[in-house]
């Protein structure tokens, strides 16, 4: 099976460099390619968060084994899959973030993690029927890494 992705748009942001942590500092927008018109984001400012998928392509890839998040020997060994660090098989980067305003082509969201120039995938609209039913937990260990991620 090939699979054949094409980017929406691309982030512009106030961060070049990949880093963790305070992401909530940087200034962000997502604008669409030339394959795109402002119409394609109609409606969107009725909403107040966005979901954006990217490919991060400034990352190197891991496929399999277990490893310390940010190599933390505190923190338990733990799979690709049991954790959202940016180093994984596709590079796919998720957020949900606050939708400032639209101008034009342009998406302004508060709270992204992607550095300037990252391709967008696809942006949707976060709708809250769309999110985890019922009680939501995870480990004392993403607890303390998530500490000063956003701030």
């Amino acid at each position: 099976m090939n699979i054949s992705l094409q980017p929406v748009a691309y982030v512009h942001s106030t961060r070049a460099e990949i880093k963790d942590d305070a992401w909530d500092r940087e200034t962000a927008y997502v604008e669409l390619t030339a394959d795109y018109d402002a119409e394609s984001l109609q409606g969107l400012d009725s909403f107040s968060h966005v979901a954006l998928i990217f490919y991060m392509h400034q990352v190197n890839r891991v496929t399999t084994g277990v490893r310390h998040p940010r190599n933390r020997e505190d923190w338990p060994a733990v799979g690709i899959f049991a954790q959202r660090g940016k180093n994984r098989p596709n590079a796919l980067g998720l957020t949900v973030c606050r939708i400032e305003r639209l101008e034009g082509k342009r998406l302004y969201v508060q709270g992204l993690d992607a550095v300037d120039g990252t391709p967008v995938l696809d942006i949707k609209p976060w709708v809250d029927d769309f999110g985890p039913r019922g009680d939501v937990q995870a480990p004392a260990w993403m607890q303390e890494l998530m500490a000063d991620y956003w701030g």
